[in-house]
């Protein structure tokens, strides 16, 4: 067993706000600091870089550990996403804990507050990241360290089956990728929240409890609080053979992914209907996803794909048209092609 791995299955301590402990006590984190060097053992470590930096356990965990690894190498984004009256406080917090270890701290106001139609989730989730790219980018850096662990792993898994999600889906969060120019990482997703949270409890390091961490009415809190400990109970290792399901989940979709790039070379880009016709049925939506992605980097639901599936098989003359709305825009034909369409 690997020493990231060697946390899973603590209990869950009693959520706390721990008090600042005095300077003797801030050392590293042992999970996290061997989880982030079995991490870049593998990956290429590109120096100065940054950590995503909320004064949460799981960021604090993650900071002290980085900081530990490369003294002098690491900066940390903190984001204020203007949704709470302890923002202000938390940005105190991360201004005291980097100065004791000595960590530049850039602070990032953004509006998080969602469009009408929006989940709250995903507008925070898209304004952190947009932040967090361009903060990186005006210190000069290149990648950024996020504190998602295995049990964030799970409750995004969850959240995928209970919205009938595909391969993507039930990948859940991949250990890297790139979004806005920036490479972001999570090195610590063999590890469980329970693990990070007892290590900083036992050396009395200083982390904040998000009082919206225990809104129910939020789905992932909601799986957090009643799912995960039944989970525990009924399938101890349950972390670790999740994250498994998600790395199969994960290369069958690379494999999806790599056909689809060589069958789209077949049908060309725009597609043909009449090579499209020759597919399987499954083949047809595998190239159109990826055509539709790649290409104008949108994703048809379910329901959207399923349909212009059967419009296509309905184009057997050359006077059949076709004019299906598709994310957000429109797939249309055009002579012998499909064609895209943004929205006007």
């Amino acid at each position: 067993m690997s020493a990231c791995k060697a946390m899973a299955g603590s209990p869950t301590p009693k959520p706390t706000r721990a008090e600042p402990g005095p300077p003797e006590l801030t050392q590293p984190i042992r999970p996290a600091q061997a989880c982030l060097a079995e991490y870049f053992a593998g990956a290429p470590l590109r120096l100065p870089l940054a950590v995503a930096y909320s004064g949460g356990a799981d960021s604090t965990a993650l900071l002290h550990a980085a900081s530990a690894l490369w003294p002098g190498q690491v900066q940390a984004l903190h984001v204020h996403h203007g949704l709470q009256a302890a923002a202000d406080g938390f940005v105190l917090h991360c201004q005291a804990v980097c100065a004791a270890l000595a960590v530049p701290l850039h602070t990032l106001h953004v509006n998080a507050r969602a469009a009408p139609g929006q989940s709250p989730e995903d507008a925070a989730r898209k304004a952190r990241y947009a932040a967090l790219a361009e903060g990186a980018q005006a210190a000069g850096l290149t990648d950024v360290l996020l504190g998602q662990h295995a049990d964030d792993q799970v409750e995004t898994m969850l959240l995928a089956l209970s919205r009938g999600a595909g391969l993507p889906g039930l990948s859940a969060m991949p250990a890297r990728f790139d979004r806005h120019g920036i490479q972001f990482h999570r090195p610590l997703l063999a590890v469980d929240a329970a693990g990070l949270r007892q290590s900083l409890l036992d050396r009395q390091i200083a982390f904040l409890d998000d009082p919206s961490n225990a809104d129910e009415r939020y789905t992932r809190n909601l799986i957090r609080a009643r799912l995960l400990p039944v989970l525990a109970e009924a399938f101890p290792q349950f972390r670790e053979t999740f994250a498994r399901s998600a790395r199969h989940a994960a290369d069958a979709q690379r494999v999806l992914d790599e056909i689809a790039a060589q069958d789209l070379v077949q049908v060309g880009s725009p597609p043909s209907i009449a090579k499209l016709q020759a597919l399987s049925a499954a083949r047809q939506g595998n190239v159109l996803r990826h055509w539709l992605w790649t290409c104008h980097a949108v994703r048809p639901s379910a329901a959207q794909l399923a349909q212009l599936q059967l419009q296509i098989q309905a184009c057997t003359t050359r006077g059949h048209s076709l004019h299906l709305k598709v994310a957000s825009g429109h797939v249309l034909r055009k002579g012998a092609e499909l064609q895209w369409m943004g929205s006007i």
